[in-house]
């Protein structure tokens, strides 16, 4: 059974009042706001309605599917995925109540609770509105349509759903992140003398919102150090921001740590906090700082010191409360006495500065590390061993380690891979050291700097068998900045 006649002569009445409500100036202005975007599915069971919404629509979004019953709903919402449900509220059961359409938002939002349901009635009140908008609807829309209103309602429900879309995702990545941080919380593994002396010193800072500056070898471990100082921290709940200063070019620092306003240059089609404003009331670790420039130097000092941010394309300051950490494999002193740093900056980032040791210096701590990664990849790749022979540790002692932490973890983890018995033997570890010695009529003459930086990157390519992180790690540089040298040299 359909709707009564009064509803349909109504319905194909507004075909003739929509073209007298089509004012090409707020056409031009929705169409412009809308930009085809999004998926439109609309239920009603009254055909010239839908041709007339769909002859209507059809310019304004990206794909519109119609339906006449409302049993074919939960079919469009697993195969078609609409961004926006345009559904109408009356339909075999009566004219008039609109209580079938409150039985269908309610099994739309019981499939996808972010789900952006339009109800559509020719028997609207001011009751009903509200009952609706209470029921999880996100708008609602009398017959006849008044087009320039329909258009608006439809372009603001598209970039909800689109908003709902987006929080849901990165809900689903926090809780990811968060479920990943309770399985294996950061743990800071070494009984040396150094390490202990570390371990104590995060007890210290633990009450405090000091600026911490964290020195030492790449592979050495800055980064988990710089999260355990952060989870021991009154900033611990709150969000912690990295970003890797060494992979940022200077072109794209600004925007990267202080944001963007849509059009602020070509490609910023919409607005985007940077990583200060992001981090604001937790964490920023920087991570590589002694890459910067000193006029990337001059621009984060500003920040820090006023305590506020200005967005590209924008005149207004944005107050901005973090905690700072940086890292680095530089000596910032000797940068500074070159004037490659600032002084000022660096008294800024160092309130307290942590030394952490290369692994070469820190002993026992070899053997302590290397069981921990045995068990951490035997369970991952269901290997059953049962450990390291006396022989293999001794050699993992003895090797001078220039990957540090990162090149351990990763010698362990390629033993794992390729083991055949129960127990990981000195084999299982081809281990190279970076040079040979060399006799006193063996040594080079070679001067050219270009030459031997080419030679060094060519050997640590061939040690690394072609790992670019592990050979940036042996050559004492960044990825980014061994890409860039591959590519000055054609390598």
């Amino acid at each position: 059974m359909y709707k009564k006649r009064s509803e349909n002569q109504r319905a194909k009445s507004h075909e003739n009042r929509a073209e007298t409500h089509a004012r090409p100036i707020a056409f031009s202005r929705i169409f412009a706001a809308m930009e085809r975007k999004g998926k439109l599915l609309i239920i009603d069971d009254n055909e010239d309605v839908l041709f007339a919404l769909n002859l209507l629509l059809e310019p304004y979004v990206e794909k519109i599917k119609v339906a006449t019953r409302p049993d074919r709903i939960e079919h469009f919402m697993r195969t078609f995925r609409p961004d926006v449900i345009l559904l109408d509220m009356n339909f075999e059961r009566d004219a008039v109540s609109g209580e079938e359409g409150f039985e269908w938002l309610e099994r739309i939002l019981d499939i996808d609770p972010r789900a952006v349901v339009v109800f559509m009635t020719a028997y609207s009140d001011t009751e009903k509105a509200v009952r609706a908008i209470k029921a999880g609807a996100t708008d609602f829309v009398s017959k006849p349509w008044v087009t320039e209103k329909l258009l608006a309602t439809l372009s603001s429900a598209i970039r909800l759903s689109a908003t709902r879309r987006e929080v849901g995702r990165l809900r689903e990545q926090v809780d990811a992140l968060r479920a990943g941080a309770a399985d294996a919380p950061p743990e800071l593994i070494g009984e040396s003398p150094a390490m202990r002396t570390i371990q104590d010193t995060i007890a210290k800072l633990a009450s405090t919102d000091a600026n911490i500056l964290i020195t030492g070898e790449n592979g050495t471990g800055k980064d988990l150090v710089a999260r355990l100082l952060r989870d021991h921290s009154p900033r611990r709940d709150d969000v912690f921001v990295t970003i890797d200063l060494g992979s940022v070019s200077e072109s794209l620092f600004e925007s990267e740590l202080f944001g963007y306003e849509k059009g602020a240059f070509t490609d910023a089609r919409k607005a985007k906090p940077g990583r200060l404003e992001s981090a604001s009331g937790g964490t920023l670790f920087l991570d590589e700082i002694g890459n910067l420039s000193l006029s990337m130097q001059a621009k984060l000092l500003t920040a820090i010191e006023k305590r506020y941010i200005v967005r590209l394309g924008s005149v207004e300051p944005i107050p901005i409360d973090v905690r700072l950490i940086c890292a680095t494999n530089a000596n910032l002193r000797q940068r500074v006495a070159e004037g490659a740093f600032r002084q000022d900056l660096l008294y800024r980032i160092n309130t307290i500065e942590l030394a952490i040791p290369p692994l070469r210096e820190r002993g026992n701590d070899i053997r302590l590390l290397a069981d921990h990664f045995l068990r951490l990849y035997a369970h991952k790749y269901k290997k059953p061993l049962r450990g390291i022979t006396s022989e293999a540790a001794a050699k993992l002692t003895r090797y001078p380690w220039p990957g540090n932490v990162r090149e351990l973890q990763h010698v362990i983890e390629r033993a794992v891979i390729l083991s055949e018995g129960p127990w990981l033997r000195p084999n299982d570890f081809p281990l190279y050291t970076t040079t040979r010695e060399r006799k006193p009529d063996e040594e080079s003459t070679e001067l050219n700097l270009e030459r031997l930086e080419r030679a060094a990157i060519e050997r640590a390519l061939k040690q690394s068998q072609g790992n670019m992180t592990y050979a940036a790690e042996l050559l004492g540089i960044t990825r980014f900045s061994l890409y860039r040298k591959l590519e000055k040299l054609g390598l």
